[in-house]
């Protein structure tokens, strides 16, 4: 609405710059062709530009923070080299203004060429936008598809860990629309669990979550997990997620990410090679002569020799721990001379 406004009070300056030409009679006043020609280009200049602008929708700020401080700097320096030559140019006033403004192209070209072609190495950026980014506080965190999905990040959230604003961008809300609509059964359960998680916290007072709207011109043609990215750079944000080809992804762009199985695998139990542990051997392992566990929240447990225990409670001694972002697992070795448990004692 705002941007609508802007272009109708452009049109109507547009309008009145028209009428003034025809009111200090710049075009014969007793020619009203000419003079309603004069009004109506004027209009037609405005609608032009106005066209133009809704046409060129990627619009770069550092580019245009390029072009604005390259033709700032260009014209001082023109201005400047145009002092300097003053006692050396001819004194034909034409021919120094032609001079001049040669010179005044020549050095804008350079200035723009030059830090249009290093902005990554520097930042071109209209105060404003940076005093905006200031004002939000602490870096806001944005939520993938995978982490809503999965539903823990409710229970995180209760227990206010995140501190910050929460960012559920709209293009997440429609896959997840979609992914509720999917004709496979197993996909739409997961869809609309994960808009229940969404609901459920939109409906918490204590939750500053926060709907974003807005679609930049970088989004364009880009996938959902790019856009994720791209979001977090602009808002200067961290994405939460369990997704491990996203973690790697945002990390390469240089972008703080939160991996909630990292954070679910930092707060399991801390097992140290030595330790006994009781665990029921559920299956054959893929090895010869071992067997496969599981502790109580899940984490998979590797016995040697523990293949012919498989159904039966047993105590072991932990070897080593391997620890990814996908999980946690344990490799024990079952001790023989260790009575082993009974399953009662459980």
């Amino acid at each position: 609405m705002a941007l609508l406004i802007l272009r109708l009070i452009f049109v109507m300056v547009a309008s009145a710059i028209g009428v003034s030409i025809i009111r200090h009679e710049i075009v014969p006043a007793d020619n009203a062709a000419m003079q309603w020609a004069a009004l109506g280009g004027m209009i037609g200049l405005s609608l032009v530009v106005i066209v133009v602008d809704m046409l060129i929708r990627r619009k770069q700020l550092d580019v245009i923070s390029s072009v604005y401080f390259g033709l700032i700097v260009g014209l001082f320096l023109a201005y400047v080299v145009g002092l300097a030559l003053t006692p050396v140019l001819p004194n034909d006033a034409t021919i120094r203004s032609i001079i001049n403004v040669a010179l005044a192209a020549v050095v804008c070209y350079i200035c723009i060429s030059l830090l249009m072609q290093t902005r990554n190495d520097f930042r071109f950026i209209i105060p404003y936008v940076e005093f905006a980014k200031e004002a939000k506080g602490r870096r806001p965190f944005i939520f993938d598809t995978s982490v809503v999905i999965d539903g823990r990040i409710a229970d995180v959230i209760g227990t206010e860990l995140f501190d910050s604003q929460l960012i559920m961008p709209r293009f997440v809300i429609g896959e997840l629309q979609s992914i509720a609509d999917s004709s496979d059964r197993l996909r739409r359960s997961r869809g609309r669990r994960g808009l229940d998680i969404l609901n459920r916290l939109r409906n918490d007072p204590h939750v500053d979550l926060q709907i974003h709207d807005r679609e930049l011109p970088e989004f364009a043609g880009q996938p959902v997990d790019l856009k994720l990215v791209l979001l977090a750079k602009h808002l200067d944000g961290k994405l939460v997620t369990n997704d491990y080809n996203l973690n790697k992804v945002a990390r390469l762009h240089g972008v703080g990410v939160i991996n909630l199985n990292d954070v679910a695998n930092a707060l399991k139990p801390v097992f140290l090679p030595g330790e006994q542990v009781d665990v029921r051997i559920v299956k054959p392992g893929e090895e010869a002569g071992q067997g496969v566990g599981y502790l109580d929240d899940g984490t998979m447990v590797v016995i040697e020799q523990g293949r012919d225990h498989v159904g039966q409670m047993v105590k072991i001694a932990v070897t080593s721990v391997l620890q990814t972002s996908a999980g946690r697992m344990v490799f024990g070795r079952f001790d023989a001379t260790v009575e082993p448990a009974v399953d009662g004692d459980a």
